[in-house]
């Protein structure tokens, strides 16, 4: 699901040293890149700012570059997009429904008929509490299509996806959650 033209699996986690806006995208990513781009402020569950991200359409997909900060360190989170983009940090996030799946598939790689479009790679935070990451979505558009995110939702859940259980991986509560906004 996620490629770049190097082997999917060194895709599956690809942190960056720098804050997506401190960091330029390499060129080399964008090469055929649109001018379609979305951001996304996080929030956490006191319903403060933890985190920002920008979305870049690409000709293979879309690049999500964040940093989230205050999430729980020294493990993996699921990370995923959700099928609304509505957050409300009282409710645990739980207004943001379930994963975005357009097509109907299962949750999970590991699921036979899966995986969501939604669904990405569990991202590890480390011991600083501060996620860096950039992901690329094959499955997915800023454009206004089937498989459009504009106004969906980005969440990042307690524990790590277990790429297979339905409908979501068991991977526990939602810790940050952010509204996905096209803006060109």
């Amino acid at each position: 699901m996620f490629k770049i033209g190097i082997p999917s699996a060194a895709l599956c986690f690809f942190a960056v040293p720098a804050l997506a806006a401190d960091m330029p995208t390499p060129d080399w990513m964008l090469q055929d890149a649109t001018t379609a781009q979305a951001t996304i402020a996080f929030l956490g569950t006191d319903g403060s700012e933890i985190g920002t991200g920008v979305l870049t359409q690409t000709a293979e997909g879309v690049l999500v570059q964040a940093e989230v900060n205050d999430l729980q360190p020294d493990m993996w989170h699921a990370f995923h997009i959700h099928e609304k983009g509505v957050c409300e940090a009282e409710n645990g996030f739980k207004t943001a429904g379930g994963h975005f799946a357009p097509e109907g598939h299962a949750h999970g790689y590991l699921a036979e008929s899966g995986a969501h479009a939604g669904d990405m790679p569990n991202q590890y935070v480390p011991a600083s509490g501060t996620l860096k990451t950039q992901i690329l979505n094959d499955a997915v558009t800023l454009a206004d299509a089937k498989n459009g995110i504009d106004g969906h939702a980005i969440v990042i859940h307690a524990g790590a996806d277990d790429y297979k259980s339905q409908p979501s991986g068991a991977a526990g509560s939602r810790l940050a959650c952010g509204i996905i906004h096209v803006v060109k």
